[in-house]
């Protein structure tokens, strides 16, 4: 049997692959009509695109007419995954001598590496400085047929554990904490038909919150309606959205998401307002700002869904509360930043970092605290 033989160009591709893959967390990114390169993308890192290039490029014409290509699927991929900023890394395994690469190094955005071997990694200090561990972790014991074999399987084992964790998130579980509150808020409504003082005694109301010290109102009024139709409108709501976050989350999240919406639209409820305010429908609107950011988390997955339903539905109907009277929209608002940075404080599984994490638990209890404090203490 005649031994494979690979040989140093693509020995230094498949470490690259590897490294970036299975170590950095990078995927490959599918682009129709592109050839002798390959592209992988890790939006949570600095680099959200990495260009593996084995292509010769010979002279400087020839780099100038890759870059025009670059940049045009560059903005593409951005556009795609909702990214604000994206910078990207080509690292070229086969340029030419005519090349002058130091021309091109104040790109915005987009860095530029000639690496023909694994020592002229060493040379490349802003590499370095991304990937500290990149030699370390290109060092393979194994040659050949071996190493070939080795690489393909690790990346193979990365590859099946990322689709089992994506699995796990996207696969649909039974919705039972939003059944749970549906039958919750039901049942509050029949009881209120007869007792006419439900809503007086536990609805969102300043002067009782803050005179009377009732701050349970901040709660149990994202649990009262007004009539037939403010519930049912809330409750379809509730089920259609609910169901797919609680999938998402994980049933202790999306609770306490739900309860901290609610109490963010009843904070800046009371800010604006010395009404009575009843409805889910701010918890509901957190639950919108929920499914917005996990929707960030995953844009691989769901940037369609995030362009096409997830903002246009918020924008239609803060534009709806807005222009009509008899709508609370504080409360909508105040319900869809708390469910922002609900979600950020829970964290979205497999995505948040404790970084992230505690910067959402800071940031809600500033948002609570500054109209606590404007409503509470300084009575405005």
């Amino acid at each position: 049997m005649n031994e494979i033989v690979i040989n140093k160009k693509e020995e230094l591709v498949m470490k690259l692959l590897h490294y970036f893959i299975t170590e950095r967390g990078y995927n490959p990114v599918i682009i129709r009509g592109i050839k002798d390169e390959i592209w992988l993308e890790n939006l949570e890192d600095d680099y959200k695109i990495i260009r593996i290039v084995s292509g010769y490029i010979h002279n400087n014409e020839q780099f100038k007419f890759d870059l025009v290509k670059t940049k045009s699927l560059l903005k593409t991929i951005k556009k795609k995954t909702l990214s604000f900023k994206m910078n990207a890394l080509s690292i070229f395994v086969n340029l030419g001598d005519n090349v002058d690469i130091d021309e091109f190094e104040n790109t915005p955005n987009i860095k530029f590496a000639n690496i023909s071997k694994e020592e002229d990694l060493n040379h490349c200090r802003f590499v370095i400085d991304a990937f500290p561990d990149i030699t370390k972790d290109m060092d393979f014991k194994e040659k050949g047929l071996e190493l070939f074999m080795k690489i393909t399987s690790d990346i193979n084992r990365k590859n099946e554990g990322d689709a089992k964790m994506n699995e796990e998130v996207f696969s649909q579980k039974r919705p039972i904490i939003t059944y749970a509150l549906i039958i919750i808020n039901v049942l509050v409504f029949v009881f209120s038909l007869f007792n006419e003082n439900i809503i007086e005694m536990f609805a969102v109301n300043r002067t009782y919150i803050t005179v009377f010290d009732q701050y349970y109102r901040l709660i149990t009024g994202i649990f009262l309606h007004a009539n037939w139709l403010h519930l049912i409108f809330n409750m379809y709501a509730l089920y259609i959205i609910g169901m797919q976050l609680e999938s998402f989350l994980g049933k202790g999240k999306y609770l306490i998401v739900y309860l901290l919406s609610g109490l963010g639209g009843s904070m800046l409820s009371i800010f604006f307002s010395n009404g009575y305010s009843v409805g889910a429908s701010g918890a509901i609107f957190g639950l919108m700002g929920a499914l917005l950011y996990f929707g960030y988390h995953y844009r691989v997955y769901l940037d369609s869904v995030v362009k096409s339903q997830i903002i246009p539905l918020i924008i239609l109907n803060l534009l709806i509360g807005f222009s009509s009277s008899g709508i609370d929209n504080w409360a909508h608002v105040g319900g869809l930043v708390g469910g922002i940075l609900s979600t950020m404080a829970v964290g979205v599984k497999y995505k948040s970092t404790k970084f992230e994490m505690i910067n959402g638990v800071i940031l809600y209890l500033i948002f609570i605290g500054f109209i606590g404090y404007m409503v509470f203490v300084k009575g405005i």
